[in-house]
């Protein structure tokens, strides 16, 4: 059965938050499983990956507010958190987590969840890896149902149709 396409270009703006059914989240790092969820929500915003959100009582790991905060001008600040390898206690990997504690208005849905960028550690939607939103800004997951221009290859420009 052949996968249904979504169109990072179709999708809205402002961004759409929604529960996401029928997809399990995981997260491994080194062998270990550090976050798994069949509950996420996702955001789709236009020329962005979704990127998704995990309820905080899914992630197998404790975790530790970093002194980073962004703002997002339609879900508000953003909290960043330190987590420690699973297997290596000197390795600690800062602000490749974050969550919206006081999300804004319409993105009240996020309270509690926590996102994660791809890497360190390997990022799985239904068992296919997700690769990272280029940049190293945005945080989507790729995967082979996204199509469309991707917003993020040259910085945080806008993609050039």
């Amino acid at each position: 059965m052949a996968t249904r396409k979504l169109n990072v270009q179709a999708f809205p703006r402002p961004p759409l938050v929604e529960r996401v059914p029928g997809k399990h989240i995981q997260i491994r790092w080194h062998g270990e499983i550090i976050a798994d969820t069949t509950e996420a929500i996702w955001v789709l915003e236009t020329h962005h990956p979704p990127t998704y959100y995990i309820p905080a009582e899914c992630v197998r790991m404790p975790l530790s507010t970093t002194p980073r905060s962004t703002f997002c001008e339609w879900k508000g600040a953003a909290t960043y958190y330190s987590i420690m390898s699973p297997i290596d206690a000197s390795q600690t990997i800062q602000n490749r987590i974050w969550s919206y504690n006081d999300p804004t208005p319409g993105f009240e849905a996020l309270k509690g969840h926590l996102a994660f960028y791809v890497g360190p550690w390997e990022c799985f939607v239904n068992g296919e890896r997700a690769q990272s939103q280029p940049g190293d800004f945005y945080g989507g997951w790729i995967t082979s149902e996204i199509e469309g221009v991707v917003k993020g290859q040259w910085g945080t420009w806008d993609p050039v149709l």
